[in-house]
Parts: C-alpha cells; structure tokens; sequence
C-alpha cells in the first residue's frame, strides 16, 4: 500500500513557487517597515522621562543640587518651556521627513530598491543610535538632539515609497485593500514594539531606549540586501494579474504594465468568450513626472486629506504618553504601555477599512465615514476616558482605529490604486512616486500636528483636542467630490469602478 504523503509536506506543495515568493516578500517588507516604525517611537516615550515632576522621585543622599523642583530632569528639558523643546524635536524630525519624502520617490523610481532600502536602514539605526548616546556621552545640547532628528527624518524617507513599490511589484488589484490593510498593521505593530522596548529602558537608562530600536532596523537593512526581491521577473515568477473589478464589457485592464493575459472577445452571438489574447502594450521606460503624478484624478483629494488624517495620527504617536501621564497620573513606563493599546486599535482600523472598501469598492466613502465617527469619539476620550482602567482600554482601542483605519487605507491601498491608474497607460514606474506625494503631504500635517500640541497644551489639553477633531472634519471635507462620485456610481448614476478609473 503507497503510504500517505505528510500533511506538513501536502500543505506546502499546495503552494505555487509564485504564491511562496509573494509571500516572503510580503512577510519581508513587512518587517523592514516594522523596524522604521519601532525606531520612530522612543522620543515619545521618553519625553516623560527627561522632564519629571522631581517632588516625586527620590533623590540620592550624596547628591549636591541647587533646584529642589528639577534636579531630576535632563537638560536642556528643565526649562518650563520643556513642551516647546519637545515640540522643537518632534518637528526637527517630521518636517525633514515631509520634505524629503517628495525627494524620495523620485529616488525610488531611479535607483534600484534593496540598495535604497539597505543604506536606508543602516543610517537610519545610526542616527536613531546617536541620540541615545546622547546620555551615555552626558550632552545637554538641543542643537545635537535636533540635528539628529534632522537627519534620521530624511533617511526614514528611504522606507514607505519603496516598499510600497515593492508590494505593488509583487501583488495585483484584486482583494488589494484587504491584503495591504492586514500588511500595513507593520506600522501598528512597530509603534508597540518600539513603546515596549523604550519602556523597558526608559526608567533607568534612556539612552538604550534608542540604540536598541536602532540596532534592530540596522539588522534588517543587512537583511533587506541579502534577500529583498524587487520584481517578480527577477527570480522567474509570473508578473501579477490586475484584473479591473468590472467585466461587463468583457475586459480587463493591465495596471501595472504590458502583459499577456485573458481578456473576453464577442463571438458572432454577442456573448462573451474568454480566450487568451496577446495584449500589446508599451511598457514606459520614463520614471513619471512630479506633475504628472499630480494630475492623476484623485491623487491631490486623497493627499490633502491624508495631511489632516495623519495630523491626528502623529499627534496621538508623540504626544499619547504624555497626555496619559499628566491626565491620568501613570509612571513614563505605564504610560508607554498603555499607549500601545491606540496601536492596537489601528491594527483592527486598518485591515476593516480594507475589507470594506473592497466589499463596497468605495475606498472614499469608507475613510470619510471613519473619520466623521472619529470625531465625535475623540471628544468623547477626553472628558470620559480617564474615569476608570476599562473606559480607557475601551476608548483608546475605538479611538485608535478610527484614526489610524483611514490612514493606512490611503497610504497603501489607495496610493496603490492610484500609482497603477489606467491613464498611466501601463507605465510601472508611476507607484513610488505617486506614493511619496500622497506619503508626503500627509507629513506635512505630521509635521504640524506636534508642533502645534505643544503650542496649544500649555493652555489645556482640551483645546488640543479640539485642534484634532478639527483636523478630522477637515480630512473628511476634502473627500466629499470622491464621496459623491462613488455614491452616484452606487445609484446607477455613474459606472461603479474600484481605483478610481472615473473620478
């Protein structure tokens, strides 16, 4: 009797060569992104540490102090302006990264991805490094901290156009919004890391709480060069096929590039048969324009909106643990944890808005109604969600995928959708930058957002929230044209398309 094969064995031969290698490559972005985001996370976690209440820390017998108030606190943050300072460093940060980001994507159409990716990494866990040694080298200097975030902000630039270039390489339309909604929960998953391993450190050294993130998205840029692959032509795999949602007229449309693929013809009887057909098409050798980019229907909407979606995202990232240890009195490493949960919520946010925009085909209608829920909520969260252990676990969840839902939507499947329009007419070398625009604009409002927290938290944290749920109305306002057109398609009014053909 022939023996029966090993179940573990029959599950992989179940699997393609194709369906291994996307896997692997989506496992490995997923990873790379993940370190960015797990290195971006210290100096929130740490702002509680370098400016304390000291009347609550005790102080060492042998030490000689002249200010009883901040004896503990690192300066240059002893100052009552300490907010402004923070504010100072954020911004050092995320407006390097807003105007390198626009600079990026041109890179990335032009220079091959897994270096791109590689020296990345590599400087970016060096700079992340050198703030930490910050403590150990005992520098007090605002000028060095801002100087580093300056820098580390341009080298994160190197990361989202390219490994959303990457994924787009890698995988067609269908089920996108889904597939990038579960891939994108690596921002998600590298904001609780890096709030976990920062608040392992925070309280005794916390210079670690930057070289450990930094030492880890160094490792994976060495990884990235040995084993990243950029096209699925570069091992011998089948391109994806971007089939277009709607078949009627008996088509599909390439939205990548030029490939041979099925596409229906009308026999004699007007019905449809599907049959192979050669699809020629000249695949575009010219990176895209930056204007070119801008003149893709939807792209401008889409940016404008995310600058206020991830104003409100950035703001909760660098100012949450803050606002968790002043209002609700927990320790810099309590709050850290605690802030992990607002993560948590995006995780969840993320892949729901996936699903659902690939349910509805309505990737606007799903990101306005997120974020005209998420106002209300927000203000919700900051008169009641302090008042016990499970309001605050119950809000920060809800609060955090309503804000985050929307924003990854935009930055992967929507930048996506749009990099591989059908007016590109094939051209591949449209995703990265396409990306970076989107990418780019919503780091202006990452930039503004902290910045304008700690302009406005001296004066209550109720008027930073109201700035917040502001922000969100104002996301959801530039949708509303998007908004429009898709319910019309849904009446019947207008021809019901996923990627925006009609807008």
């Amino acid at each position: 009797m022939k023996s029966s094969l090993a179940p573990g064995i029959r599950l992989i031969t179940t699997f393609s060569r194709d369906a291994w290698y996307r896997s692997f490559i989506l496992f490995l972005t997923f990873l790379f992104y993940t370190a960015y985001h797990l290195s971006r996370k210290p100096i929130s976690i740490v702002k509680s540490q370098l400016h304390r209440n000291c009347s609550n820390v005790i102080r060492p017998a042998d030490l000689n102090i002249t200010n009883n108030e901040t004896w503990c606190d690192w300066a240059p943050f002893d100052e009552d302006n300490y907010q402004t300072l923070f504010g100072v460093l954020d911004n050092s940060f995320l407006v390097a990264y807003a105007i390198g980001m626009f600079i990026s994507g041109i890179f990335g159409e032009r220079l091959p991805l897994r270096y791109y990716l590689s020296v990345g990494m590599l400087m970016s866990g060096l700079f992340t490094c050198l703030f930490g040694l910050g403590f150990y080298l005992n520098i007090h200097s605002l000028g060095y901290y801002a100087f580093i975030q300056v820098m580390n902000g341009l080298m994160q630039t190197t990361g989202w156009p390219a490994v959303v270039a990457c994924v787009g390489n890698w995988f067609g339309k269908g089920k996108r919004g889904f597939i990038m909604g579960v891939w994108n929960s690596h921002t998600s998953v590298g904001n609780i890391l890096g709030s976990l391993i920062a608040g392992a450190f925070v309280s005794t050294a916390w210079g670690m709480s930057f070289i450990v993130p930094g030492l880890i998205i160094a490792s994976t840029g060495i990884l990235c060069f040995f084993f990243l692959v950029e096209k699925p032509e570069d091992v011998n795999c089948s391109p994806p096929q971007h089939h277009s949602e709607e078949k009627e007229n008996g088509e599909t449309e390439p939205l990548l590039r030029g490939a041979s693929h099925t596409e229906g013809t009308s026999n004699g009887n007007g019905a449809i048969s599907a049959e192979p057909v050669e699809v020629v098409m000249v695949e575009h050798t010219e990176a895209i324009s930056f204007c070119g980019a801008l003149s893709i229907p939807g792209v401008v909407e889409f940016s404008l909106c995310l600058l206020f979606a991830k104003l409100v995202s950035y703001t909760f990232l660098y100012w949450l643990p803050l606002y968790i240890s002043n209002v609700a009195h927990f320790d810099a490493k309590a709050a850290g944890d605690m802030s992990t949960l607002f993560d948590a919520g995006g995780i969840v946010g993320g892949i729901t808005a996936g699903l659902v925009s690939d349910y509805t085909g309505g990737r606007a209608t799903t990101c306005g109604v997120m974020l005209l829920t998420a106002a209300p909520m927000l203000f919700l969260y900051n008169h009641i969600g302090q008042r016990s252990i499970g309001t605050t676990v119950g809000m920060l969840l809800l609060c955090g995928g309503l804000v985050n839902g929307p924003y990854a939507l935009i930055t992967t499947a929507v930048s996506a959708d749009l990099g591989t329009h059908e007016s590109l007419r094939g051209n591949s070398r449209a995703l990265s930058t396409v990306t970076a625009i989107i990418d780019g604009t919503g780091s202006v409002g990452a930039a503004l957002g902290p910045l304008l927290a700690g302009i406005i938290s001296p004066t209550g944290w109720n008027n930073v929230f109201y700035m917040l749920i502001s922000a969100d109305i104002l996301a959801c306002l530039f949708l509303s044209r998007l908004v429009y057109k898709e319910a019309q398609g849904w009446c019947g009014r207008a021809p019901r398309t996923r990627g925006f053909k009609e807008i």
